[in-house]
């Protein structure tokens, strides 16, 4: 790819968890960002943002609708590259799923790459997916399984659990990916996917997202039982890095699954105790998710570390996350011990 002095790239959802860590490392790395957002106005999404280094010179927040066809033309037009990692999802209303989770997820999709389409400067697109789509896909699930790209969900068996809405989610990211890899076969520009497990660690953003509520839930004692489920995790910083490195390395291709490892949850809230000894945090199962115990399982992000990155340990991530959560008001200070601040 191009040098990042001079090359103009677009950021959507631009003041996400995801997204506002892209924003800051394209800005350190000399690009000028172009930042949709849906109100560049409202000071409290987009506050944070201004003051990161070199956003008076280089970065500039722009008004857009991912569902609305068009809105994202005269962003994109004579940009270099895009990243996209805004992915609309109501989650408090599981009525007419089909139309509040799975068309914005798909339009939205859609409609960033057709514009980039239309731009004919664009040379490279990344998108933010997920590890929902990649992994659970077969029967047999355990740690001498190895998931890695070339895995896909079943999206049949998501529709069987459609009363839950974390089964909607992954759908709608299953089938958002999928319908960008239709769409770019006959498209003259590069697509790239990374594919995130639970993403944790700072927030530079003044609002929570929902894996960062989890974990401020499970803290606070707001989730009295925890969930007998294995997930990987992620630290944000090292997720931003590995979308910026992506675009920037001419032979990458494909996906790439972030993750440092699959723990347990139930592991999740023992590093938590320890971080936060005077916090109600939960040491059971809830009712419904009773043992027999979930089993780990391997993801492999070897792909993703030939780029450059080296990922961070849970531990770590978890007391960055909650540092960062003592720092932007969410959580009062107790006892909590042993932080790092990073930024």
């Amino acid at each position: 790819m191009a040098d990042a002095v001079g090359n103009t790239v677009v950021v959507t959802g631009a003041n996400g968890l995801i997204a506002s860590w892209v924003v800051k490392l394209l800005l350190e790395r000399g690009y000028t960002v172009r930042g949709a957002v849906r109100n560049p106005d409202d000071t409290k999404k987009v506050g944070h943002l201004l003051q990161l280094p070199g956003a008076n010179e280089r970065l500039i927040l722009c008004k857009a609708d991912l569902l609305n066809e068009g809105a994202y033309d005269g962003v994109v037009a004579g940009a270099d590259g895009v990243f996209h990692t805004a992915s609309p999802f109501f989650m408090k209303n599981m009525t007419n799923p089909e139309e509040r989770f799975l068309s914005p997820a798909v339009r939205g999709t859609l409609n960033v790459l057709k514009s980039a389409a239309k731009a004919k400067s664009v040379k490279r697109v990344v998108l933010t997916s997920s590890t929902d789509t990649v992994a659970h896909n077969r029967e047999s699930k355990d740690p001498n399984v190895v998931v890695d790209e070339t895995w896909w969900r079943r999206s049949r068996v998501l529709r069987r659990n459609s009363a839950c809405v974390q089964a909607w989610y992954a759908l709608s990211k299953l089938t958002a990916e999928k319908a960008a890899w239709d769409f770019v076969k006959d498209i003259d520009f590069d697509l790239l996917v990374m594919n995130p497990s639970m993403v944790i660690g700072p927030l530079l953003q003044n609002s929570l997202n929902s894996s960062t509520g989890i974990i401020l839930n499970v803290i606070t004692g707001a989730t009295k039982e925890y969930t007998n489920f294995a997930t990987g995790c992620v630290n944000v910083r090292d997720t931003a890095l590995a979308h910026v490195l992506a675009y920037e390395m001419p032979s990458a291709e494909g996906r790439y699954i972030l993750s440092k490892t699959v723990v347990h949850f139930e592991d999740i809230a023992k590093i938590l105790k320890n971080i936060c000894p005077g916090y109600p945090i939960p040491s059971k199962y809830a009712f419904l998710t009773l043992p027999p115990k979930a089993r780990t399982y391997s993801l492999t992000s070897e792909k993703a570390e030939k780029l450059g990155v080296h990922f961070t340990s849970v531990e770590e991530s978890l007391e960055e996350c909650v540092a960062s959560l003592r720092n932007k008001g969410f959580l009062p200070l107790l006892y909590i011990k042993h932080l790092r601040i990073g930024n």
